[in-house]
């Protein structure tokens, strides 16, 4: 298995007079780890909502593995989009399904395996994130956060995506638990072959996890680079927000 390909071209999308993404370009080869930094209102989870298609974007174009979403039939972007894994950033567990069927949700949505071998496809791709068989009985409301988030990470790679966004993967996890998650990340993307995506604003989780790194500002694409460089890319408006500084040529803006 080897991962898509995604590039992202002209990228637009507005709310009413907001202009959220105001031609966004993005390149992520396959095989890669690319990590989108930004502020909170910048357009990184309105891209990304883009890409998956949950809203339509108002103008620009999104290929994955070599195909133009817009221009393919339908039945051709159902398959393409059947190839991305997601980890959404508060987990989004069903609570009403027991933890192995949170993780092989898709494939029984879909059909492609029966529910005896969905909990032991379950019990395997828990092990694979560092939890129990036995862990896939227990509800997500009997989950400790850091466990949740390893259940999701579980559901994200059970199909074996060949390309899995993850949306904040860090939010409300401890900074050793944050560790332990982008440790996990980064051992399933590379035991899959996969692309991985990632958004997030955690400085250490972005070095951690991402080979490079991209920084989007009022809905454009500013910056792209290695991420082990954050913090020290010569560039002013990156490095403010690497590190974390109120003075800089990003200023916060006044609601009134």
């Amino acid at each position: 298995m080897s991962g898509l390909g995604l590039s992202v071209r002209g990228l637009r999308k507005a709310f009413g007079t907001k202009v959220v993404l105001d031609g966004v370009d993005l390149d992520v080869p396959p095989n890669s780890s690319l990590v989108v930094l930004g502020g909170s209102g910048s357009g990184k989870s309105v891209m990304l909502k883009c890409i998956l298609g949950l809203i339509p974007p108002d103008a620009g174009q999104i290929i994955i593995g070599g195909q133009d979403l817009a221009r393919v039939s339908r039945r051709e972007r159902r398959a393409l989009l059947d190839r991305i894994g997601m980890l959404f950033q508060q987990g989004a567990l069903f609570d009403s399904l027991p933890v192995w069927e949170n993780v092989c949700f898709k494939l029984l949505a879909q059909k492609r395996i029966t529910r005896r071998a969905a909990r032991d496809r379950a019990a395997e791709v828990l092990a694979q994130v560092g939890l129990a068989a036995s862990v896939g009985d227990l509800w997500p409301a009997e989950l400790s956060g850091g466990m949740q988030k390893r259940v999701a990470l579980a559901r994200a790679i059970a199909a074996q995506p060949d390309i899995i966004f993850f949306d904040e993967p860090t939010t409300g996890l401890d900074p050793i638990m944050g560790a332990v998650i982008d440790g996990l990340i980064v051992d399933c993307v590379q035991r899959l072959g996969a692309t991985a995506v990632s958004i997030t604003h955690d400085m250490a989780s972005a070095r951690r996890i991402g080979q490079q790194a991209a920084m989007i500002h009022q809905g454009r694409i500013v910056w792209t680079g290695p991420a082990a460089t954050l913090g020290n890319t010569g560039n002013a408006m990156v490095d403010q927000f690497a590190r974390g500084e109120r003075e800089g040529p990003i200023q916060m803006e006044l609601r009134r």
